[in-house]
C-alpha cells in the first residue's frame, strides 16, 4: 500500500507510521544515562564507507534492482508480503520513503555523500544532539545493521501527560550515498523482532545517478506507475526539526496512494 505524505524538509514520520497502536513509555521511567552527543567529546571524523558484504545495494551492484522490488526512481524498495509502503514529499520533490509492517516500520531516505567518506557518524551525532536538546535519550549501540541510535523521544500522550517513544535511527554509507533508517513500532521496542524491516533495508537498491548533487542533498524518488491516489484530508502542526532528526518534526499529511501487495 502506498501513502503519500507531506514533509517540512524533516525525516520524521516513520515514528507514527505504524498506526495507532505505537508503544509509549511514561516519562519518568526514562534511563538517566548519558547521551552518544556527550560521550563523544568532540566531532566525529568522516572516515572512508565501509564494505557492505550485506547490503545495501548501490545499484552497480545489482543486475536485476526491479527483481522483487519496487521502483521508486532513485530507490528500489524490497516488496514485502502484507507490507504498506508510504512514500513522503517535501514541496514538490519525494524523498522518503516508510515500509510498515503489521505493528512496526522503517523509514528510508537516500541522500547524496561525498564520494570518499562516510556521513553516518557525523550523522548519529547530530541527531543525538537534536533529541537531547529536547529533553530525550539517546544510547549508541553496535546492532544488526552496524551503529545505530536507539532513542527515547519525548511525546505527548493521549491523555495529555508527558512520555516517550522508542525510535531507532540506522544508518548506512554507500559510494556517493547515505541511506537513514527509523525504525518505529516493535521493532524499536523490542529489536530483535525487527529482522523482517532489517532486511529491507538491507535489500534496499540506491540509484545515486551520475549528475552533481551537494553532500546530504535528498536523492530524489518517484512514484511507481501503477500508484493510485487515494485522498486522505489529515493535516498535522508543522514543527521545525533537523532534516535528519526524525522524530522531531510534526508532518503536513496530503493525498495518500494506495496499493496492497
Amino acid at each position: 500500500m502506498f501513502g503519500r505524505r507531506k514533509k517540512n524538509g524533516s525525516a520524521e514520520d516513520a515514528t507514527d507510521a505504524a498506526g495507532e497502536d505505537e508503544t509509549f513509555l511514561d516519562g519518568t521511567d526514562a534511563d538517566e544515562g548519558g547521551t552518544a552527543a556527550e560521550a563523544g567529546g568532540g566531532r566525529r571524523v568522516n572516515l572512508p564507507p565501509a564494505p557492505r558484504p550485506d547490503g545495501p545495494w548501490d545499484s552497480t551492484e545489482v543486475s536485476k534492482p526491479d527483481d522483487g522490488r519496487v521502483d521508486l526512481g532513485g530507490m528500489f524498495v524490497p516488496g514485502v508480503e502484507g507490507m504498506e509502503l508510504r512514500v513522503e514529499v517535501a514541496g514538490d520533490a519525494i524523498v522518503a520513503a516508510t515500509v510498515v509492517l503489521r505493528d512496526s516500520a522503517v523509514q528510508l531516505q537516500a541522500f547524496a555523500a561525498p564520494k570518499n567518506e562516510g556521513i553516518w557518524g557525523e550523522v548519529r551525532e547530530e541527531i543525538a544532539t537534536g533529541i537531547t536538546q529536547q529533553g530525550g535519550i539517546i544510547d549508541e549501540v553496535e546492532g544488526p545493521l552496524g551503529w545505530e541510535l536507539r532513542a527515547q523521544v519525548p511525546v505527548q500522550l493521549p491523555d495529555g501527560t508527558g512520555g516517550v517513544q522508542l525510535v531507532r535511527f540506522v544508518g548506512v554509507d554507500g559510494p556517493r550515498w547515505f541511506l537513514r533508517g527509523v525504525i518505529s513500532g516493535q521493532g524499536a521496542v523490542q529489536p530483535e523482532t525487527a529482522g523482517l524491516l532489517e532486511q529491507v533495508f538491507r535489500d534496499t537498491v540506491i540509484v545515486r545517478g551520475e549528475g552533481p548533487m551537494a553532500p546530504r542533498d535528498p536523492i530524489v524518488l518517484k512514484l511507481p506507475n501503477d500508484a493510485q491516489m487515494v485522498p486522505e484530508g489529515v493535516q498535522q502542526e508543522e514543527q521545525e526539526g533537523s532534516r535528519f532528526s526524525g522524530g522531531m518534526g510534526q508532518l503536513q499529511r496530503g493525498p495518500e496512494i494506495t496499493e496492497v501487495r
